[in-house]
């Protein structure tokens, strides 16, 4: 179900963000994005809930998407989250954003997006992923995320490894992000 694309919002003290929690599939994503919108009093959204059907398909039948197939979804997410900074929202979207093109693309107009980069072994991110009963993305394609995968310089994004535990991971990024704002 998609978050309220205008509910709530970060106190009025401070400026509306954009944020991306990024990472291959198995990384907790979804994990950390929901803990950060609701600590941030901001909505959340699953980069996955806006693939077009024909991605989905592809995704179960273990295909790999190609750039052709990410650029309108990168678009639907950019047009997204610049609705919500322009209204004054704040939101938080749980991404991939695997290759700094993609994260060039989701860039909003006039505005910056705040990275938290989840990461981890690969052997960890298997076996999340084969524990998964309820998402269309098969395990077999995260050898494929992870040959598609630019790492992000550090200093465009914060780096969290998911052997952490999500509460370390959440207070991590909130910190980040708290002085990413003071910085502004």
């Amino acid at each position: 179900m998609k978050a309220d694309p205008f509910g709530p919002n970060m106190s009025e003290s401070t400026s509306p963000q954009a944020i991306v929690v990024m990472g291959v599939c198995g990384t907790g994503k979804s994990t950390i994005g929901r803990g950060l919108a609701e600590s941030l009093n901001c909505p959340y959204a699953d980069a996955d809930d806006y693939h077009p059907e024909a991605n989905v398909e592809k995704m179960r039948a273990g295909i790999a998407l190609n750039d052709d197939d990410r650029a309108p979804w990168l678009d639907t997410l950019r047009g997204m989250m610049e609705a919500h900074l322009v209204a004054g929202r704040s939101i938080v979207l749980a991404c991939s954003a695997l290759r700094e093109e993609y994260r060039q693309r989701l860039q909003p107009a006039n505005h910056s997006l705040q990275f938290v980069y989840l990461h981890g072994d690969r052997d960890l991110l298997a076996k999340r992923m084969a524990a998964r009963t309820d998402h269309y993305m098969p395990p077999e394609l995260l050898d494929s995320q992870l040959a598609t995968l630019e790492v992000p310089a550090p200093a465009n994004a914060l780096w969290c490894d998911v052997a952490s535990t999500p509460g370390e991971i959440l207070t991590s990024a909130l910190d980040y992000l708290r002085g990413s704002e003071t910085e502004s």
